[in-house]
């Protein structure tokens, strides 16, 4: 990471608490990030009290369960020993290697049904079990909105946020609840 960037991110933690959470191309990032920007990695699923309600907080690519090959990527990537691995390698090589991977990853999306890449219901459920709360937050399949269940006679909600390519957006979480908000 530029010290510029490291800086403008360190400076704004200094004054906001700033967290992340690895998601489906950023799962090296380390402690090392951390320590250099003021951020604080956040564990997938991290729970929260928001206002009196329990919350999970997930990049959400835990829950698109029917994507076999997305889920046998992300066990191979978040393994400690392939990331050493991949970590021991020079960093023109690294770059090479997450290009590629990138490239691959966009051309087995083309291949893919819409369907299996979104969420599967019973993660879902399971996930809200899990975790016993009744609001879930995440991104990863970037189908924005708020998706209602009922869960074990539970009333739960499932927000979604958009991605950044086209518009971008975040949620507002107060004492009357959650509200979406467009960035543009």
């Amino acid at each position: 990471m530029p010290a510029r960037a490291a800086a403008a991110l360190k400076d704004t933690a200094a004054r906001t608490p700033t967290y992340f959470m690895h998601g489906n191309r950023d799962f090296l990032v380390a402690q090392r990030f951390a320590d250099a920007t003021g951020v604080r990695l956040l564990e997938d699923p991290t729970l929260v009290e928001l206002y009196g309600t329990r919350v999970a907080l997930l990049h959400g690519d835990t829950l698109c369960t029917d994507d076999a090959a997305y889920q046998a990527f992300r066990a191979k990537v978040r393994d400690p020993a392939w990331q050493a691995a991949a970590l021991a390698q020079p960093l023109g090589t690294r770059v090479a290697i997450a290009q590629q991977m990138r490239l691959e990853s966009e051309g087995a999306k083309q291949g893919k049904a819409s369907g299996i890449m979104d969420v599967a219901p019973p993660a879902v459920e399971h996930a809200f079990r899990q975790c016993r709360c009744t609001l879930m937050i995440h991104g990863h399949t970037h189908r924005p909105g708020r998706h209602g269940y009922v869960v074990d006679g539970r009333e739960c909600v499932r927000w979604v946020l958009p991605d950044w390519y086209e518009r971008g957006g975040y949620l507002e979480v107060s004492p009357e609840g959650v509200r979406a908000f467009d960035a543009a």
